[in-house]
């Protein structure tokens, strides 16, 4: 074969075939309509010559086998028909290659996701490495779709219905021992031993060796009463879509499509499962939440190769992190710089309680992966080793950034900018994680302003996916630049942002809590509007999110946006009764909902909440207006965040919405949500409101103007 070739042939003395694919060009293996081409002309190739005794397919990149299928070719796809037809595609070139009558082997190191396992599933056995780099998984639901190529039908076959649900459902992917355990792969060895453990695997193929399932074990036992039984099996796929149902609310068809296209080919036969697999794969490719899904793959795609500014200044080296205060939000910062980022992380709290908590704040997360054996023991040491504190400045001489996290005083903040340049050098960046105060005012403290910027962080740290960079006028370029290369490192998305009161995130959300906080005035009941949005699609509704957040964190920030941008961010009165009363939320246990008891299921409304806002919660209202006129606050004033140069354009908008607050992902985001409704809809509807309601939901200029246009935010 030719060198150019995606596909490179080597018979062995031996007679096994050895296949090696390497997509040139690409960083990694994806399913190209190329990669596909050649595939299907290799297996034509070599199904016809008899002296091939067996095969192995191996990646010719290191550490990535094949990352899945390319997005691109199913954006390409016009009609359901051709969507289908791609579908269809994959059924054909894959059981082409599971129909080989020689034993073929899949040798992996690296990803193997998606189209990926597809590939692997058609060979008749796999082997993988027990790298870090190694994960299996069938991840399509997680962007609206399923899997296309057959794996509804293969993954069920080898593993059984309950484990493969479990990772179709969830999207996750398995490591190589878990990988092992289910019987999704043969064997796991050493990268060095890879090569070796497919032949032999082969060799055991040729003999009729098969992996046997004792009907004695737990998961025998399971397969047995639940799987290989028409009853059994219908109290499974029942049990599973009551929980799917539970999780989606009916916002995203993929999961109840993956449970049809299983249950169809465990109950009909592979031929009637690969057919309603090709027909539900082409529906969710065309449907509106796949591509809202997509949009936000794409979205933070593009985001990792940005490096926030627009000049060619470059991010600096960063060793070593300082972070001041060993409380929730500090303690999160220090673990994802020492354990993600792989940083030297040096902790300042004012005792050595704090530095205490915070160090065994690391350790019990650190701790919980080596309980799962997704790290050694080795590797547990070496992160904590990472992780130093004192209750002065001594170790922060060195440190390249640092970061506080203490409370959101502005002249604390002052004293801590003063505190650091007097004991760092004079290219230490100071990072300031407020929520809410503006950067500006902070760094009026500075000696170097130019090296102050906001890194807000979003609880838990460890867990949340955004981090926001506030840029002011006076921050150098460079600053801006290591900030994102640091967050990328920490396992953040980082979008940068103009500074302002409230930045974006905070900005967007606080007419959203306000809105809740005026329906509840109105007389409706706690968990009605926590309902209502939660069903529309956020992770948790208003009141519960007060709860956690913190009522007495809430009412710090209201005044600074009201200061900033008047009446329209006024938050209720009723909110100042809640703060006289004691009630700080979750924290201490005397919020809106009842805390303390260990019962399972959803928390209480605590009622004597109604009795001191002076509310009965007796309104009516539908659930469809309740998410309508909270939804309708965020969206005016994204729009005037992207007006105001606040974010630099609707993507990233979007992808703080989504990663920051939990705007529901299959909407797209905010601009999308508004493209959809169209830019009119949203205009006619706000003005709805602000005759019933009052001129907070004035729509901003922009909006008025783009429907007037006929204008999206996306082309």
């Amino acid at each position: 074969m030719a060198k150019d070739n995606i596909f490179q042939f080597e018979l062995q003395d031996d007679g096994i075939a050895l296949i090696t694919f390497d997509l040139i060009g690409e960083a990694q293996n994806v399913l190209k309509q190329e990669f596909i081409d050649e595939a299907e002309n290799l297996i034509d190739e070599v199904a016809s010559q008899k002296d091939i005794q067996g095969i192995i397919f191996r990646s010719g990149k290191p550490k990535s086998f094949i990352a899945g299928a390319d997005i691109n070719m199913l954006n390409a796809a016009n009609t359901i028909e051709e969507a289908e037809q791609i579908s269809r595609n994959g059924h054909a070139i894959f059981n082409k290659l599971e129909g080989l009558k020689v034993p073929v082997v899949a040798a992996i190191d690296g990803a193997c996701l998606g189209g990926g396992l597809e590939f692997a599933l058609a060979c008749h056995g796999r082997v993988c490495t027990d790298s870090k780099a190694t994960k299996l998984g069938l991840p399509e639901v997680q962007l609206g779709l399923l899997p296309g190529g057959g794996g509804t039908q293969r993954l069920p076959k080898l593993i059984g219905i309950a484990a493969s649900l479990d990772m179709m459902l969830t999207g996750k992917q398995v490591f190589p021992k878990q990988a092992l355990k289910s019987g999704l792969v043969d064997e796991v060895v050493p990268s060095a031993n890879l090569m070796k453990a497919a032949r032999k695997r082969v060799k055991q193929l040729r003999k009729g060796v098969k992996k046997k399932q004792s009907y004695f074990s737990l998961k025998g036992l399971q397969k047995l009463a639940l799987e290989e039984n028409p009853l059994g099996r219908n109290v499974l796929f029942d049990q599973a879509k009551k929980q799917l149902l539970k999780k989606t609310k009916g916002n995203y068809p993929a999961p109840e499509k993956i449970l049809e296209c299983v249950e169809k080919g465990v109950s009909q036969g592979k031929d009637a499962g690969y057919a309603v697999e090709a027909k539900n794969f082409a529906e969710l490719v065309m449907s509106s939440e796949a591509k809202a899904l997509i949009s936000i793959f794409f979205a933070t795609t593009e985001l990792k190769k940005d490096t926030g500014i627009d000049s060619d200044a470059e991010a600096v080296q960063v060793d070593k992190v300082g972070v001041l205060g060993g409380g929730l939000m500090g303690s999160g910062i220090a673990y994802v710089s020492a354990d993600k980022a792989g940083k030297m992380v040096r902790l300042k709290d004012i005792n050595a309680e704090g530095i205490s908590k915070a160090l065994n704040y690391s350790w019990k997360l650190i701790s919980k992966k080596l309980k799962r054996r997704f790290i050694s023991d080795a590797d547990a040491k070496k992160t904590m080793a990472r992780l130093t504190g004192s209750v002065d400045y001594s170790g922060f001489h060195d440190c390249d950034m640092v970061i506080e996290a203490v409370f959101e005083k502005l002249e604390l903040k002052h004293q801590m900018v003063e505190e650091v340049e007097a004991n760092c050098s004079d290219r230490t960046i100071f990072a300031t994680n407020t929520s809410s105060i503006p950067i500006t005012d902070i760094a009026k403290a500075a000696k170097r302003p130019g090296q102050v910027v906001g890194l807000h962080y979003f609880s838990p740290v460890e867990k949340m996916p955004l981090l926001e960079i506030i840029n002011t006028p006076q921050t150098e370029d460079w600053v801006v630049a290591t900030c994102v290369e640091l967050g990328k490192r920490q396992g953040k998305t980082p979008i940068v942002v103009n500074d302002g009161a409230g930045f974006y995130v905070n900005r967007i959300l606080a007419p959203y809590m306000n809105e809740a906080g005026h329906m509840l005035s109105e007389g409706i009941a706690v968990e009605k509007l926590d309902k209502a949005l939660v069903k529309a699609g956020f992770p948790i509704g208003p009141i519960t999110l007060l709860d956690q957040v913190g009522i007495d964190v809430a009412t710090k920030v209201a005044p600074i946006l009201e200061g900033a941008f008047g009446e329209r961010m006024a938050p209720p009165k009723l909110f100042e009764k809640l703060i006289g009363d004691g009630r700080l939320g979750k924290k201490n246990g005397k919020g809106f909902y009842k805390y303390g008891s260990k019962k399972k299921g959803p928390k209480e409304v605590d009622e004597s909440v109604y009795q001191l806002l002076g509310i009965e919660p007796t309104q009516s209202i539908a659930a469809d207006e309740i998410a309508e006129r909270s939804i309708l606050m965020m969206l005016n004033e994204a729009a005037r965040c992207l007006d105001e140069g606040i974010i630099r354009n609707a993507r990233d908008g979007d992808v703080g919405a989504i990663f920051g607050i939990g705007f529901p992902p299959f909407q797209g985001g905010p601009f999308r949500y508004m493209d959809k409704l169209g830019i009119d809809k949203v205009v006619e509807r706000l003005e709805h409101y602000q005759e019933q309601l009052g001129e907070r939901f004035a729509p901003t200029k922009k909006l008025v103007t783009m429907a007037q246009q006929k204008d999206t935010f996306y082309n």
